[in-house]
Parts: structure tokens; C-alpha cells; sequence
């Protein structure tokens, strides 16, 4: 049984996570690239605006004069590999909680079950989050990432245990509290800058972002989720006949 787990996952998630890659390629980075350009542009007009920038990066040494910036991978073939490497680990971990999903229900696994628990795992991750913190932009204002996570994950949680509740409880009250745990999140908030400060990424572009990476999102985990079906028949017919 674990290995058979360990070759769905992991065959399931390469695939999903090559073919989703190259659909990020074409949809989401040349976003990302475009937003950059605002970012920089912004950076560098700041630090020409106050006499005060010019005279704290005159007395920096090397590494402060740099902003001490973390490391990044070059634009081009290393970036790409970057992204897709991500982008392939992300499905795998996603092929790997279908099937402790699966295994923790007692459903049986084929690729029209796998495709609606997929389609639970994009509400999880996906669209309940964003409809308090939808996908950013580099240079868009955002509040403090701690707090951000903290919600993302409470979120999460939250969503994943309403659905449960309402799909498999077997009683009104716990469909009831399944409506309160997928709605309790946002109506708590999610956290947002404490100042409006005018965004380096103009409106039309965020959106954009924000609604392509929902699709290739659901995309993930739709591929995902239909191989992880596949996949886990095929070696159930291999084991069979061997």
C-alpha cells in the first residue's frame, strides 16, 4: 500500500507539475515580469525623491548599500526551473492529500471521485482564501506577512473542516456548523495594510494576476487530481496481474 501511494503521488504530481509549468510560462510569469518593472521603477524613483535616502546610502557599506536583498534566481532558463521545480513540488503535495483524503474516508479512488475532491481542494486552498487575500503582484501593498500566513492557514482549515461537515455530516446541525466555519473567516477579515497607500502595480494587471492564477490553480488541481485517479488504477491492474 505505501509504495503503491508513493508511486501515485509522485508520478501524479511530476506530470501535473511539468504540464501546469509550462501553462504558467505563458500565463502568470509574463504578469509577474510586467509588475517587476513597476516595482523597480518605483525603487529607484524613491530613492531620488528626499535628500535623507541619498545621505543613508552614502555612509552604507556594500551589503546595506544593496538593501541586503535575498538572493533570486536570474531571469530566463533558471527561473524557469525555479518556477517549475515549485510548481512540480506543489503538485505532488496536493497528489499526496488526495490520497490521505481518500485513505482517511475509506472512498475508493477513481478519477471521477478524485476530480470532486479536487475540486474541494481548490475551495481549500484556492478561492476561499482569495476572496480575503487574492493573489499579489510583486510591488503590491499587502499587509504583514506573519498575519497573512496566520489567516491563510486558518482559512484553509477552516474551509476544509465546513465541507467536510457539510458533505459528509449525517445531521442539520452539523451542516449548520459547517455554514459558520466556511463563512467565520471573513467575517473576521482578512488582514490588510493599516494605511491606504497607492499600489506600484496598476489595477488592470493585478487583476489580471489574480484571476489567472485562479485558473491555473484549479487547473493544478484538476490535472492533478484526475491522474492521481488514473494513476492509482493503473498500478492497482499492474499489482493484480503480477
Amino acid at each position: 500500500m505505501i509504495t503503491r501511494v508513493l508511486a501515485t503521488a509522485l508520478a501524479a504530481g511530476f506530470a501535473a507539475g511539468v504540464l501546469v509549468a509550462v501553462l504558467q510560462h505563458f500565463t502568470t510569469t509574463p504578469l509577474i515580469l510586467a509588475a517587476e518593472v513597476y516595482e523597480t521603477q518605483a525603487g529607484h524613483a524613491s530613492l531620488h525623491e528626499t535628500g535623507d535616502a541619498r545621505l543613508v546610502l552614502a555612509h552604507m557599506g556594500h551589503d546595506e548599500a544593496a538593501g541586503e536583498a535575498e538572493w533570486s534566481p536570474s531571469d530566463g532558463l533558471e527561473r524557469t526551473l525555479f518556477t517549475s521545480t515549485v510548481t512540480v513540488a506543489t503538485a505532488v503535495g496536493f497528489a499526496f492529500l488526495l490520497l490521505a483524503g481518500f485513505l482517511f474516508a475509506g472512498d475508493a479512488i477513481d478519477v471521477r471521485r478524485a476530480l470532486g475532491w479536487s475540486a474541494a481542494g481548490f475551495v481549500v486552498t484556492g478561492l476561499a482564501p482569495a476572496l480575503g487575500l487574492p493573489p499579489e503582484l510583486p510591488g503590491m501593498v499587502a499587509a504583514d506577512l506573519v498575519p497573512r500566513q496566520a489567516w491563510w492557514i486558518a482559512t484553509a482549515a477552516a474551509t476544509a473542516a465546513a465541507l467536510w461537515l457539510i458533505l459528509r455530516g449525517n445531521s442539520l446541525a452539523m451542516a449548520a456548523l459547517g455554514v459558520v466555519l466556511l463563512i467565520a473567516p471573513h467575517v473576521v477579515g482578512a488582514p490588510h495594510p493599516a494605511t491606504a497607500e497607492a499600489s506600484r502595480v496598476p489595477a488592470e494587471l493585478a487583476a489580471r494576476f489574480a484571476s489567472a492564477s485562479l485558473v491555473v490553480h484549479a487547473v493544478l488541481w484538476a490535472i492533478t487530481g484526475a491522474l492521481v485517479g488514473l494513476f492509482w488504477q493503473r498500478t492497482g491492474q499492474a499489482g493484480a496481474e503480477a
